[in-house]
């Protein structure tokens, strides 16, 4: 016998003792306000705390008493209940729940945590389902119940999911607007209307897509509009469709359906800025606009096309742009690069020539009429048009007088003219527009132009964008094998002037470290030098 017990240490299987108490928790729990109308947290609270009375447990203490959804395991009030139950000084040997659902509806994550507190000789007591959680076939019954639960919460989603996605088709948002957005009443029906922050974020998305400036500054103009909106956020609304009257949501399983809310942006303006956004494909950000390298984000690696990085060697500060893709070795001083930019704008300048300027300024004037001679010609058909429209008007007006017409026939016709009648007008509207003082203008933009090196040396880094964008709309492209720029697209009225100037000053391309892919220095269609100045 001896022999025996000094060998027990040794034997397998043997089930360790755990110590049951008459110690319980409360734990009680609704999925949403709207819930609570029908199954009060006050109501579970009362026959939990009846429950323990009536079996003499002794409550320790009462976890819950607010909205949180059973469907995962991830709620704040769950969690320190299961916490409290697992460290407490006092053993707990029961949590007294409602029913088996108010505990969880996770289905077999919500069994797992069951098993896990049952070796602890922990047990679940739900108050309205009643049964011996310690024996096997009262544990198998509460699995049967979680199970069921979690099956009525998938056939309740189901159902929700397929009004919603029901709703999303007809155009109509299911959810709270999004930010920038009211929900008003208007003859009984919901609509989703563009608030004063709405259209403060209108102005960023139109700031990015015209200026390509930082989320930093975008949120700095903001702020001194009266708008505090923190950068971070903005790429996450200047991604969401819905600004430009689209609607995405999980029930669409990846489509895109259009909304009847009001369109911040339209859809070119939200690719265009998405579009930007996407040229930041190596995951970093840029919130300095640093002066030393302006050229950022508009100067591309010829051999590859990605966009060449502006960076300063720290152990000399020297402003360099390098090619990020791996292997590409397509790195150059920006002091060099600088100079062979601006000897590409002296040959889109004047260079104060006041024989060159009052020509080209001519040139320019005669050039711009005769575009418009077209619009002229348009602008006098339109008037027929209308004039013709009035006459089957009058007509159809004698016609109801001498009552060879019904008024409801009259009605019908008459309406389609009339509405015809209105669109011409608007299109006779848009045809008679013309610049006011247009050799004023002519002469302002050439002020501008006239030594196109300097004014690009002297501006701030924003207008220095600007300015590379307006000339080269798809940018350049430096090769360091032949240590030159090229380009796919140059603005054509400063192409139009460099022909001009080229062809009065005699100005040599072979100074030029500048190639175009495209045919270059000439006219733009319809447009013909003047015949006379």
């Amino acid at each position: 016998m001896k022999e025996s017990i000094l060998f027990d240490q040794f034997a397998k299987g043997k089930s360790a003792h755990l110590k049951r108490t008459n110690n319980c928790v409360i734990y009680t729990r609704v999925s949403s306000k709207e819930q609570e109308l029908g199954y009060s947290l006050e109501t579970q609270r009362k026959a939990c705390e009846e429950y323990a009375k009536k079996t003499q447990y002794s409550v320790m203490g009462i976890f819950g008493g607010t909205y949180e959804s059973a469907k995962t395991d991830e709620r704040k009030e769950f969690n320190r209940m299961l916490s409290f139950v697992k460290k407490s000084r006092e053993k707990i040997s029961y949590i007294i729940v409602y029913s088996v659902d108010r505990f969880s509806r996770s289905g077999a994550n919500a069994i797992y945590i069951k098993d896990q507190l049952r070796e602890q000789g922990i047990y679940l007591v739900a108050v309205t389902q009643p049964g011996d959680a310690s024996t096997s076939s009262g544990d198998f019954q509460q699995n049967i119940q979680i199970i069921f639960s979690q099956y009525d919460n998938q056939l309740r989603r189901e159902k929700c999911m397929a009004g919603v996605k029901e709703a999303l088709l007809k155009g109509e948002w299911c959810h709270k607007a999004p930010y920038g957005y009211d929900e008003i009443k208007e003859n009984g029906k919901r609509k989703i209307v563009i608030n004063e922050k709405g259209k403060l974020l209108q102005r960023a998305f139109y700031w990015k897509a015209t200026e390509r400036i930082t989320h930093t500054e975008i949120s700095e103009r903001l702020d001194a509009l009266g708008l505090k909106l923190d950068e971070k956020r903005l790429s996450g609304y200047f991604r969401n469709p819905f600004y430009c009257g689209l609607m995405a949501h999980s029930a669409l399983k990846g489509e895109l359906v259009e909304g009847n809310q009001e369109k911040m942006v339209s859809k070119e303006m939200f690719l265009k800025v998405n579009e930007i956004l996407s040229e930041n494909r190596h995951g970093y950000s840029c919130h300095e606009e640093a002066e030393d390298i302006p050229l950022k984000r508009f100067l591309k690696c010829d051999h590859c096309g990605s966009f060449m990085r502006g960076y300063v060697v720290k152990a000399k500060n020297l402003p360099y742009y390098k090619c990020n893709t791996k292997g590409c070795c397509n790195n150059k001083s920006a002091k060099e690069i600088h100079g062979l930019f601006e000897s590409v704008l002296k040959y889109f300048s004047l260079f104060g020539n006041e024989a060159i300027k009052g020509f080209v300024t001519k040139q320019l004037v005669a050039n711009y009429n005769r575009a418009h001679k077209e619009k002229d010609q348009s602008k006098e058909a339109i008037k027929r048009q209308i004039m013709e429209v009035e006459k089957r008007l009058e007509r159809m007006e004698e016609r109801l007088v001498n009552e060879e017409l019904t008024l409801e026939i009259y009605s019908k016709h008459s309406l389609k003219l009339k509405q015809e009648r209105m669109d011409l007008e608007k299109s006779l509207v848009k045809s008679q527009k013309r610049v006011s003082n247009l050799e004023h203008c002519v002469n302002i933009i050439l002020d501008y132009i006239a030594n196109l090196p300097s004014s690009w040396a002297l501006m701030a880094y924003k207008d220095k964008q600007l300015l590379q964008f307006l000339l080269f709309p798809d940018g350049i492209r430096y090769s360091k094998k032949n240590n030159e720029c090229r380009t796919t697209k140059i603005n054509s009225v400063f192409s139009y002037i460099a022909g001009l100037v080229r062809d009065l000053a005699e100005i040599k391309m072979g100074d030029i470290k500048l190639s175009f892919d495209i045919p270059h220095l000439v006219a733009p269609a319809g447009i013909e030098p003047a015949s006379k100045v």
